[in-house]
């Protein structure tokens, strides 16, 4: 069995929510002549919902919704529209990635040439559509990252996230037992099926953040390392992890010891450079249940 890095796609690949999803399904709206816009605070409210055709189909029991836009009774009609809408927003979505619109987010290429390079399985997961899932891993991750990676997405899987399934199929397809996968994830549905899987979990905030708390994950971070504005911060570290200035596998293949239990402290303090004499104080044990030493 081997470790396996598992990234999230959309908020942890790339910037995607605002600058492209929404963007994306506003457009799409605006061609077909739908008398309906979601607003930035209303989409967010949206994205406890997992897939966007989820997202649309939701859209069949507002009130608000359903006084702007005339909705099929009949369910198979109604799904149709959905699908046809969801069709055309990828597209749309799509066409901003290729012109390079979408941000890339920092430490991400890094942290999976890093899992390449160490033998560490590495895939994508996630319930967005595949043409546009593994056109964002290209963009992000560049063409020879992408084709190492194995991408599932919700088209793969019965039930999508906070269900497990997906990142269950994507340790099955890696060969990997659960324990020894670390997610990376962006939102609390993500962090919750990677907890349902088994898996350790790490946390990156995007700006739909605020206010969450994401319990359970083994550390939550603004980002996976420093950025040109701002360094890497740690809002919660209740692993214990050895952070430095930016994340990398060796913070989860050995952590400090502690006689006490994991700090639940949500601190936003930027993340402290490690010395010669703290990291000899304490000493190493594995996160995950495998006994590799941990990578240098």
């Amino acid at each position: 069995m081997c470790r396996a890095l598992i990234l999230d796609c959309d908020g942890v690949l790339v910037d995607a929510e605002q600058t492209g999803h929404l963007r994306a399904f506003n457009e799409m709206w605006r061609r077909l002549d739908v008398p309906w816009q979601w607003a930035p605070a209303e989409y967010v409210s949206k994205l406890s919902i997992s897939g966007g055709r989820e997202r649309l189909a939701s859209l069949r029991d507002d009130a608000r919704f359903r006084s702007a836009v005339s909705v099929p009774n009949d369910d198979d009609d109604w799904l149709g529209l959905v699908g046809h809408w969801h069709r055309l927003k990828t597209d749309i979505y799509m066409d901003l990635v290729r012109r390079g619109e979408l941000e890339v987010r920092v430490g991400v290429r890094r942290l999976a040439q890093e899992a390449v390079d160490s033998g560490w399985g590495l895939a994508v997961a996630s319930s967005g559509a595949r043409r546009s899932v593994e056109l964002v891993v290209g963009h992000a991750l560049g063409d020879r990252l992408a084709a190492a990676a194995v991408i599932v997405t919700g088209e793969c899987v019965k039930a999508k996230k906070p269900a497990p399934d997906i990142y269950l199929r994507a340790a099955s397809l890696l060969g990997a037992e659960a324990s020894e996968c670390l997610v990376v994830e962006d939102t609390e549905v993500g962090l919750t099926a990677a907890l349902n899987a088994g898996m350790t979990c790490v946390v990156t905030l995007t700006r739909h953040s605020g206010g969450k708390r994401f319990d359970g994950a083994a550390a939550v971070l603004s980002a996976l390392g420093p950025t040109s504005r701002a360094p890497m911060r740690v809002i919660a570290n209740d692993a214990m992890l050895p952070l430095g200035t930016e994340f990398g596998l060796s913070s989860v293949s050995a952590r400090p010891s502690s006689t006490g239990a994991p700090s639940t402290a949500r601190s936003s303090q930027p993340a402290p450079t490690p010395t010669a004499s703290a990291a000899s104080a304490h000493a190493p044990e594995n996160l995950f249940d495998g006994s590799e030493p941990s990578l240098p």
